[in-house]
């Protein structure tokens, strides 16, 4: 979230930069889409915490197993996640730290304005 006053300090740092190639343009719009969805973004956070199979992962979003194993079949072929056998279970794991860290950022930013802002439903209770 910028502040209030900072807008010009980032206006002024796009220019810093070169704009990205198409190709990568492409490959960032990719990996949002990716993260677009409310399950496999969970499924990130959760392995950015830690690596873990695809039942304690499913436990821990609250998602079905099937469901979360094609979550994690899609953020492997992104290149995001990886995973490794041990014995019978495979274990994944992030293979993308700058992703989590955007994606940490992101949340915070959003969970911040969140605790700033009331909730629109107690605002229609005269609260």
């Amino acid at each position: 979230m910028i502040q209030a006053g900072r807008e010009s300090d980032v206006a002024a740092g796009a220019g810093d930069f070169e704009d990205p190639s198409a190709r990568v343009l492409a490959e960032a719009a990719a990996a949002f889409g990716l993260l677009a969805s409310p399950a496999r973004l969970h499924i990130l956070w959760a392995l950015a915490q830690g690596e873990s199979d695809v039942t304690g992962l499913a436990e821990r979003v609250g998602g079905a197993l099937p469901a979360v194993s094609q979550h994690l079949t899609k953020l492997k072929l992104a290149g995001l996640v990886r995973s490794r056998r041990e014995g019978r279970r495979q274990v994944y794991y992030v293979d993308a730290p700058e992703v989590v860290m955007v994606v940490r950022l992101m949340v915070k930013q959003l969970a911040d304005r969140a605790a700033h802002t009331p909730d629109p439903r107690l605002r229609d209770l005269g609260a």
